[in-house]
């Protein structure tokens, strides 16, 4: 098939590359297109707020990954999702609206050398987009809150649409146990304890298809590909303005069964992710040179700190049977529960079917030698033996905690040069003193707000991982049992300084040596920010798309 040109290729419809084609063909001089390897996000599942259970390690919408064999999960595989349609992880996650705390962006400046990542310079780039719900027409917003929330962009923040009386007992008893109470988790300081506010509208979730695509898919100048796998980049040598350096001409895709080559004018921009990134680059010849030498790939640039870096949150959930709560494992324990359950979702888009999967947010210290909160909460009133088992049969709440800060470090490497085989992810969770030390300390602050008289009151039974274990090298080995993905990978393109040898990208997210490839995503992240990743991630995107455009 002949050849197609545009000016900006980006790969990846999902959180990032909804934003950045939806802004570079804002201009219409701009030839966009956008690819993405799964299909249309017309799956009634991806839109109901619980359906993440349905859309979760299912190959319509999930890549459904899987991690090596972790030693410090002693020994366990743990089911890896990355969205796999219009939106992407955006349309499978959950939908939870948290940025991270200043010090992490004002690390990132550090990392890089340059202003632009700075906590008050990237706050401009989450307004922009954003519509929250307490500056709605009698909202009730502060002066303080127009200070750091944005209105009427396209990234709906609502708050959520129920109540437990059972979580909120469990927040005046994260109070008693010396947690404050807070209204916003979202101005550089998020430590407290609330409700999680959530990227929906009117009870439906609120992926980023819906809220960068739709409508910009309508311009003449923006093509989008869906169920479009890309093969790889092609990459030729620049002329003397660009030192001769290598530079990415296009990629190669199958489409409709046929491999097609396409031409970008400008720029490719990978935004497949913090694993689908560097999993693109290594089989382009753009990587680690003995890990492509081991695969009979011609390495075009010796890149060595591509798909090293993996970081993410890893969350422990301890399980506590309680007495005279309302639970979700008891109002959907029966036929008449389940259907008073649907019922008020289709009359008022509200109840249990418009949950997130984690309800009640809470960030604190895991012990006083930290001066900023290095763990958050995900409380949920349910609970189940695993993801995608059945709820449990008694009433009963689920006190996730996650270190926000790990300093375990993994890998993303291709196994093979077929594009179509997934990567080795191996997270390397656990790795370090000091991660299993604060996996065990966070789960004795979860025992002590569960003995606050707030939640005393239910006779809380800790059912796992159970009150016989209580020394730190028992906590820590019974982490590495119950532990999970909280599905934040992160880190595996970092952008770093100019004299920083494991620098994949520079300040400005273009790959160090290669012209014309920039990433946008997760995978740019030097360090994981604080708390959950979707929504830095659109940031990112939102800054890179002024530096594109502004020809930086």
């Amino acid at each position: 098939m002949a050849e197609q040109e545009f000016d900006y290729i980006v790969v990846g419809a999902g959180t990032a590359g909804c934003l950045l084609a939806n802004r570079l063909s804002a201009d219409p001089a701009n030839r966009v297109l956008l690819i993405e390897a799964g299909g249309r996000d017309n799956y009634h599942w991806i839109h109901i707020p619980v359906g993440y259970l349905y859309c979760i390690n299912n190959p319509r919408t999930d890549w459904c990954f899987r991690t090596e064999a972790d030693p410090g999960l002693n020994g366990r595989s743990l089911i890896y999702p990355r969205g796999k349609t219009l939106g992407g992880c955006s349309s499978i996650n959950g939908m939870l609206y948290i940025r991270g705390q200043s010090r992490d962006y004002d690390g990132w400046a550090e990392a890089t050398g340059d202003d632009a990542w700075r906590w008050e310079n990237c706050l401009p780039d989450f307004m922009k987009h954003e519509d929250h719900h307490r500056l709605d027409a009698g909202g009730d917003a502060d002066a303080a809150h127009r200070d750091y929330h944005g209105h009427g962009g396209e990234w709906r923040v609502e708050k959520q649409r129920l109540k437990w009386q059972v979580l909120d007992d469990f927040a005046t008893a994260a109070v008693e146990a010396g947690i404050p109470r807070t209204r916003d988790f979202n101005r550089g300081d998020n430590e407290g304890v609330d409700y999680f506010e959530v990227n929906q509208r009117s009870g439906w979730r609120w992926n980023t298809s819906k809220a960068f695509l739709r409508g910009a898919e309508k311009r003449d100048n923006l093509t989008l590909w869906h169920s479009t796998q890309v093969l790889g980049l092609e990459l030729g040598r620049g002329g003397e303005a660009g030192g001769g350096q290598p530079r990415c001409t296009g990629v190669r895709v199958e489409r409709g069964g046929k491999a097609i080559t396409v031409q970008a004018g400008r720029e490719v921009i990978l935004s497949a992710g913090a694993i689908g990134s560097p999993q693109l680059l290594q089989l382009s010849g753009i990587g680690p040179g003995d890990l492509l030498r081991e695969h009979d790939i011609p390495v075009v640039h010796d890149l060595p700190g591509v798909g090293e870096n993996l970081q993410d949150h890893l969350q422990i959930r301890s399980v506590y049977r309680v007495k005279g709560a309302r639970t979700l494992n008891t109002m959907a324990n029966s036929l008449v529960g389940k259907a008073g359950i649907g019922l008020e979702y289709l009359l008022k888009r509200s109840g249990p079917m418009s949950m997130a999967p984690s309800q009640l947010c809470a960030f604190t210290r895991s012990s006083d030698e930290y001066a900023h909160p290095n763990i958050e909460y995900h409380v949920q009133p349910l609970s189940l033996e695993a993801f995608g088992q059945p709820l449990h049969d008694f009433p009963a709440i689920t006190a996730s905690v996650c270190n926000l800060n790990p300093t375990s470090r993994g890998t993303v490497r291709i196994k093979s040069a077929d594009p179509r085989q997934a990567p080795a992810i191996a997270p390397n969770y656990l790795s370090t003193p000091e991660d299993r030390k604060v996996a065990a300390d966070s789960l004795r602050v979860t025992r002590r707000i569960a003995e606050q008289p707030a939640f005393a009151r239910y006779s809380p039974e800790e059912v796992k991982p159970g009150l016989e274990y209580q020394s730190d090298d028992d906590l820590a080995r019974l982490a590495g049992d119950i532990g999970t993905t909280i599905f934040h990978p992160v880190g595996t393109t970092r952008m770093g300084r100019d004299d920083d040898p494991m620098a994949v990208v520079d300040a400005r997210l273009r790959v160090r040596g290669v012209a014309g490839l920039r990433v946008v995503d997760a995978g740019v992240m030097p360090t994981i920010t604080s708390g959950n990743t979707n929504s830095p991630t659109l940031m990112i995107a939102e800054k890179a798309a002024g530096w594109i455009l502004g020809g930086a």
